[in-house]
């Protein structure tokens, strides 16, 4: 099994649009549709060309991809069938290596995101509401290793 961490280029969109929506679909199933179609527009018109994002592909395929915004995860998401297979540890090494903490935002209610970052040196910044959704959101800090 050959795997590749690299930069995102434009020809990668289709593969991400797909890998956000399939993990989306198992990760946020309490956001409304209405809630995701908007996501989906923003995702490579608003917040791919502001982020930082690598990918991962298997054996040339993209499999999953992480967007950071200085040292802020916006995004982290794998192909529901290379879960648990150390696909987005890859991701987070990439981001470690590029930045000593990292913070990110997660979905109270999204256990698959939460259960991942707990294998984490996690400490917990602050809680609120996310204003578009009504949804809980953690704000989590990544310690350096």
């Amino acid at each position: 099994m050959q795997r590749l961490v690299r930069k995102y280029e434009e020809k990668d969109l289709n593969d991400v649009l797909s890998t956000w929506e399939n993990a989306s679909k198992i990760a946020h199933p309490f956001l409304t549709s209405e809630f995701m179609e908007g996501e989906r527009y923003n995702l490579p018109n608003i917040y791919l060309p502001n982020a930082e994002t690598w990918v991962v592909e298997q054996n040339g395929q993209v499999i999953g991809f992480i967007a950071l915004i200085g040292n802020e995860i916006g995004g982290l998401f794998v192909q529901p069938k290379f879960h648990g297979t150390g696909a987005g540890r890859v991701l987070m090494d990439k981001a470690y290596e590029l930045h000593d903490d990292l913070e990110v935002e997660v979905f109270k209610a999204n256990a698959l995101g939460r259960k991942f970052y707990s294998n984490y040196n996690l400490e917990l910044l602050s809680e609120k509401v996310h204003e578009k959704t009504g949804n809980e959101l953690l704000r989590l800090k990544l310690m350096a290793k």
